[in-house]
């Protein structure tokens, strides 16, 4: 069993890192601070030519065909610039969904248009004043005179003023079970009401959006209706894959930056990464990349297969990359003193994308979670008392 990547692949993420080094890295995300999105679209550009928008789409829609661990490279190099935008969302999500769901026009309309960087996709998903489950799903789709209509709110949808087509979890059935749920694919059109909202990590813009009476017709229902959530499931287990790899380019930037200060800076006479306090820390921090890296790397090419691990692999590295991230982070910053919480320099940039994921699509509890519940490790007992607790809820 080889998971590693190989040399070709290596390869790759050099150019990928050549041209973000050329746009300045994190200067990416700090001009979304500023709200300006130009370097992001010239970024994206570079991305479609390199054909990073084309790797895991069939040949048919103008696809590479390849495996998920081949964006591997992409995801990392894009996590260590801290690059916002939709690529996960998109390639991640979205196309493995469509890939394995779609009909036959809904592939040819988005894969072929995926594939050339024409559109971009988001995810909306959550609600106001409700949580990452089935049940706090409340935008309602119905039928009416032959069409569908939909009504609702979704909050903190990811760069909704960037995409070009929506991806919703919607309620179609009033029965508040998983088979409850549909997705529908909507296009970014006018009658959508779009506000602004306030985002911890100020380079990830993220929307309120408004849905009054909006058609959707039959062909825009992504999957079997009243099949959402399951069919969710699997765009999950892709995502949270691309995403750990993400992390991990993050944390590798993390790392590098406090090392290098621990060599510079100095204090009674000598640099700080002599004294062992600052060793350990530093050791750790390496330690906990590496183990993340592997996690990460053996998610995505667990995806392409049928082991028995395949959810609770993708899931662990989702929930060590995250967890892992925010303490190298935090720690990061410790190690710079009081500049780590100055905006010039980026170790608050790290710690804000870091805390961003934290809660993203889900929390680190309800992926240890869904860990355990893929490994079986719950007896007959803990399943019984787990069912009457929600009963008592």
């Amino acid at each position: 069993m080889d998971f590693s990547l190989t040399e070709e692949q290596e390869m790759f993420r050099g150019h990928i890192r050549k041209m973000l080094d050329k746009f300045e890295g994190t200067q990416i995300a700090r001009d979304m601070i500023d709200d300006n999105p130009e370097r992001l679209k010239e970024v994206y550009n570079t991305l479609v030519e390199l054909g990073c928008t084309a790797i895991n789409i069939p040949e048919e829609y103008g696809g590479l065909d390849l495996q998920s661990l081949d964006l591997v490279p992409t995801y990392e190099e894009l996590g260590r610039s801290l690059v916002p935008g939709l690529f996960l969302e998109t390639m991640a999500l979205v196309v493995p969904i469509i890939k394995k769901y779609g009909t036959p026009a809904q592939k040819q309309k988005y894969l072929s248009e995926i594939a050339t960087g024409e559109k971009s996709v988001s995810f909306a998903t959550l609600e106001p004043f409700n949580d990452f489950s089935p049940k706090g799903i409340q935008c309602f789709l119905e039928k009416e005179n032959g069409h569908y209509v939909l009504n609702g709110t979704k909050i903190l949808v990811p760069e909704a003023e960037l995409a070009d087509a929506f991806l919703l979890l919607v309620r179609t059935s009033k029965d508040y079970e998983e088979d409850g749920l549909s997705l529908v694919l909507i296009d970014n059109v006018n009658e959508l009401t779009i506000e602004r909202q306030a985002s911890f990590d100020e380079a990830k813009h993220v929307a309120r959006i408004e849905f009054n009476q909006l058609l959707i017709e039959d062909e825009q229902i992504l999957g079997d209706i009243n099949k959402g959530w399951s069919i969710l499931q699997e765009g999950l287990l892709h995502f949270n894959a691309a995403l750990s790899s993400y992390m991990v380019g993050a944390m590798e930037s993390v790392v590098t930056m406090a090392a290098e200060y621990a060599k510079i800076r100095e204090q009674f006479g000598q640099p700080i990464g002599r004294f062992q306090a600052i060793k350990h820390s530093i050791v750790d921090m390496k330690v906990n990349l590496e183990i993340a890296r592997s996690l990460s790397y053996y998610a995505n090419w667990v995806l392409e297969t049928n082991e028995e691990d395949r959810e609770a692999s993708v899931y662990s590295a989702r929930f060590t990359a995250t967890e892992k991230f925010i303490e190298a982070a935090s720690h990061n910053i410790q190690i710079h003193g009081g500049i780590g919480f100055t905006e010039e320099i980026d170790c608050h940039l790290y710690l804000k994308r870091a805390r961003y994921y934290h809660q993203y699509l889900g929390s680190t509890t309800f992926y240890q979670k869904k860990v355990i519940d893929s490994l079986g490790w719950l007896n007959e007992e803990d399943i019984e008392c787990k069912k009457l607790m929600s009963t008592v809820k």
